[in-house]
Formats: structure tokens, sequence, C-alpha cells
């Protein structure tokens, strides 16, 4: 069932939980007026209740994902995580929970799953003898430290093995919660095996709350970033998305910010608006923006060559046009005034060392070893 509620959800990103396109046969509720209206409360009732967080165990086959995109720097990453209940309205990776037969609405936010068997899964895939060691992505889809990640433990374990390998590590986060594993970080980083970037994406907190409900506020991401440099932990900042007429004027406010929490790198995206994110968005910005919602779809049309979306590879993190190039300069003025580079969006990676790699021993042979 389908249903969309105009009046925005507390602490939701979105009211909208249409079904998952791949499903041809949708259903929706209506009184019939045989009971009294009961029919109507009854879905009323099973709309509540999807408000609520469920969490569900993935059958995992295989940890380590692969990426070939020509525009991304990094080959391999890890999501601990499907679906986000960080809530973000803008979320790019919504669109995936329709592989789930899930709507990238509400159900993204509220039906989470996480990847199971990880220990053994992670030792398995690294000890391959094919395996290359190149570093591994983390917050590339979902944010490895959302909410669920205090009880279930996901990413820590993740970074547990990582750290016994001596394999190299880089993790985008919007979460304070990444301060609770700055033990394995500190020793990640003491090798030269971890980088972390903090996503910064507004210093209102009202816009914040309204544009990604779940989430930590901007100061305790910048005391996020704090913690993680005085920890020795190489740690820049992602300023994203940048929205055109909603956050762009907080630009060099932002990037301020950030450098004078000890940000070491920036980089920045502009906002992507793929498949079902746009709509989705369009509805977030009628139910908070009415009054400027026009003018913000029109100039982010203007940056992806009159479309809401362009995924061509390397304009769709950066758009095209006078404003995306407006933009593009004034993000390099903004962080060469602090007399550090900034990155091509998707390339905010510190370098990360590969020599320390040891493959854990395979299972097979350790079998072997006992006869």
């Amino acid at each position: 069932m389908s249903k969309f509620n105009p009046d925005p959800i507390k602490g939701r990103g979105t009211s909208d939980n249409e079904a998952s396109r791949y499903i041809t046969l949708r259903s929706e509720a209506v009184d019939d007026g045989w009971s009294n209206s009961g029919y109507a409360v009854e879905a009323e009732e099973e709309f509540q209740r999807s408000i609520n967080t469920e969490v569900f165990a993935d059958r995992t086959q295989r940890l380590i994902t692969r990426n070939k995109s020509p525009d991304i720097n990094f080959s391999q990453s890890i999501n601990p995580y499907k679906g986000c209940e960080h809530g973000c309205i803008y979320c790019f990776a919504r669109p995936t929970h329709a592989y789930l037969d899930l709507s990238p609405g509400l159900d993204f936010e509220t039906k989470l799953f996480y990847k199971t068997n990880v220990r053994e899964h992670l030792l398995d895939e690294l000890a391959k003898p094919n395996y290359v060691c190149s570093t591994i992505a983390m917050g590339t889809n979902t944010d490895p430290y959302q909410p669920i990640e205090k009880t279930h433990r996901i990413t820590r374990e993740v970074l547990q093995v990582l750290l016994e390998a001596k394999h190299p590590v880089s993790i985008v986060t919007k979460s304070k919660l990444i301060l609770r594993d700055i033990d394995l970080l500190s020793e990640l980083a003491q090798l030269g095996l971890v980088s972390v970037h903090v996503s910064v994406t507004t210093l209102d907190n009202k816009l914040k709350t309204k544009l990604e409900p779940r989430t930590a506020g901007p100061s305790a991401r910048l005391r996020t970033i704090e913690a993680l440099r005085k920890a020795g932990v190489p740690t820049g900042a992602m300023v994203a998305p940048i929205i055109p007429f909603l956050n762009d004027h907080e630009l060099e406010s932002i990037v301020d910010a950030c450098v004078a929490a000890g940000a070491q790198n920036l980089a920045y995206i502009l906002l992507r608006l793929p498949l079902e994110v746009r709509p989705l968005f369009e509805q977030w910005l009628d139910t908070h923006y009415p009054l400027k919602a026009r003018r913000v779809m029109e100039a982010i049309k203007d940056t992806r060559g009159g479309q809401a979306y362009n995924a061509q590879w390397h304009k769709r993190m950066v758009g095209e046009g006078e404003m995306a190039k407006l933009i593009n300069a004034r993000f390099k003025l903004a962080v060469r005034k602090h007399k550090l580079s900034a990155s091509q969006a998707g390339a905010h990676r510190l370098s990360l060392t590969t020599d320390l790699f040891s493959p854990p021993r395979d299972p097979q042979d350790s079998q072997l070893n006992l006869f």
C-alpha cells in the first residue's frame, strides 16, 4: 500500500511511501462506507505503524562491493546497512530500496537491514588469493554510523577486522557516533590506514532539522572534526549537498567553520536528484519552502542542462552551466583562503598506505594444518 501524508512527520524526512517502481500491482485503502469508516481507520493505523523503525537481518552473501565509476576515486566499498534512519530527504541512495520491493520514501528511513556474518565474510574475502588491496570506502551509500549502529555495531566489527589485517579504510559520516570508535581509528591512523570526512550540509540547525531530521546538529559535527583531529585521525569535511537558494549562501561560512575545527581537506557535491529522489525532494520543498520551491528547482535544472538530474560521468557531482561554475569557483576560493587545496567532488579521500596489508589466513589452510 502506498500513501502520502501531506503533513510533515516529526523526525522523518518524508511522509511519502510510494511503492517500489518494480511493483506493477498497487493497492490503496479506500473507505467504501460499509464499516462506519472502520476500514479507513485501519488503514490510518497501519500507516502510523509504518512510521516506527523496523530492523531486519540481511541475507549477506558478499560484503565488499566493487565500483568502476570513472569519476570516483575508490574501487571498493562496504555498506553495513541498507536504508538509513537519518532520513535525509536528498539522499541519492533512496532508490536502492526499490530493489527490495520497498519504498524509497518512508520505507527507506524505517525499514532497515544490517549485514550478517560480517567478520566471517570479510576475512574470507580479504584472504582470497586474487584479492588486491585498495582502500575500502564506507559511507558511500548509507551512513555507517546511523542510529542503529549503536546496538548492532556492524561498522565497528568491520574496523576491527581491517585493523587486524592492516587494511586501509576511508569513512564519510554525518554522525558524532564515530567518536565511539576513536580507539580503533587512532590505531589505524598511526599506521596511515584511515581517513575520515564529516559531512557538513548547513550551519543552520532549523534547516538541518527539516533536511536531515535524525542527524547530529551542525555544532556537533564540527566538534566531531575537532575530536578526531585531536586524536590524530586525518579528517576532512564534505560540504554536501550544495542546494542553490537553500544552503549555497552558507558555502563560505561552512568552509570557514570546518577549517577552524581542524578539517585538513574539503570537497563538495552539488545536489543530485536521481529517480525517486526528485519527486520526494519536490514534495519536501512544497511542504517546507513553498514560496521558493519553484526558484530552487529552476536553479537545479540550470545546473543539469535543463533537467532535474544528469547522471553523466564527471558532471553528476558538480553539475554544469553558469551557476555550477560559480559555486565551483566560490568553493575553491573559500578553501584557498585557508591555504588548503580544494578537492574535486568524488576525489576527497586522503592518500592511505596499502603496503602493510597482511591477508588473513585462509580458513581452509587452517583446517589442513590440523592434520
